[in-house]
């Protein structure tokens, strides 16, 4: 398997800062975080969703730097964590066109939310009939569009995303497999779940969550957790991606704050490789 980052993990670091360490760590690969960061929030520390320094605006002067960054380090770019609405088609091509200068195969896309308005067969739909426009736009530009097994959306499970995107030609759709936010919701075992996916399995992002018990009872609550320490096992998940025969990109973004970002690197990296080589 190949291992990359989201850099939406490393918050504090700039994209070059990024790259190099992840070159020193050993990585194979980087999957940027694209997006417009507002800049009314530019002057606040750095954070995951906020004012992520290790962004790259949707533009194509940052395309070319992703690419130049990238291979000066000696990485791939196996996908781009874009943050791209239902319906927004606009987004997509914008994205879709940073892929090809940037040289990345795949961009993530959006699904519909469960706090939406609408009943669930509503929601479903409408992502289906974006994604239908999706798949045009990925079959001329020849990049591949992914959605996410995310909690809180209609594609938490396996077994939701593959509902979803079975209508689409695996080519051009797919869907990452993602076993942390699984923990939240939507949690199948690893190995059946990879296999429900079956030729939709286009990418895989790991990290990790736990739950904690009120003080006083009652509902616990979820929260992230280093990859060593948490709900997932990886064990099992590892298990299960050879299973299928899955011998693609496993990219970790860990929201654990643990540790610093430059010792994440080394650490989440260190755990894969022995969990990968035990399975």
């Amino acid at each position: 398997m190949k291992y990359g980052v989201f850099t939406v993990m490393l918050p504090d670091l700039l994209p070059e800062e990024a790259a190099a360490a992840l070159k020193e760590a050993g990585y194979d690969g980087i999957e940027w975080r694209v997006t417009t960061v507002p800049d009314a929030v530019k002057s606040e520390a750095p954070s995951f969703w906020r004012n992520n320094f290790c962004t790259l605006a949707p533009t194509q002067q940052d395309a070319l730097r992703a690419r130049a960054i990238a291979e000066a380090a000696g990485l791939a770019i196996p996908n781009l964590g874009a943050y791209i609405n239902v319906g927004d088609l606009t987004a997509v091509e914008s994205i879709m066109q940073f892929a090809v200068t940037a040289g990345a195969p795949s961009i993530r896309v959006g699904v519909g939310r469960n706090d939406e308005a609408g009943d669930f067969q509503t929601i479903f739909e409408r992502s289906a009939d974006f994604l239908a426009d999706v798949q045009t736009l990925a079959q001329r530009y020849g990049v591949k569009a992914l959605i996410e097994m995310h909690h809180g959306t209609i594609t938490a499970s396996a077994s939701a995303a593959r509902r979803l995107v079975e209508r689409f030609d695996p080519a051009h759709i797919g869907v990452i497999h993602d076993c942390g936010n699984m923990v939240f919701e939507g949690f199948e075992e690893y190995r059946r779940g990879l296999e429900i996916l079956g030729p939709y399995l286009g990418h895989v992002h790991v990290k990790n969550a736990a739950f904690d018990r009120p003080a006083e009872g009652g509902v616990w609550k979820g929260r992230w957790a280093p990859l060593r320490d948490g709900v997932v096992d990886f064990a099992a998940l590892f298990a299960g991606l050879r299973a299928v025969g899955y011998d693609g990109w496993v990219v970790v973004e860990d929201f654990s704050q643990a540790y610093d970002s430059r010792t994440a690197l080394r650490e989440n990296l260190a755990f894969l490789r022995s969990i990968a080589n035990a399975a």
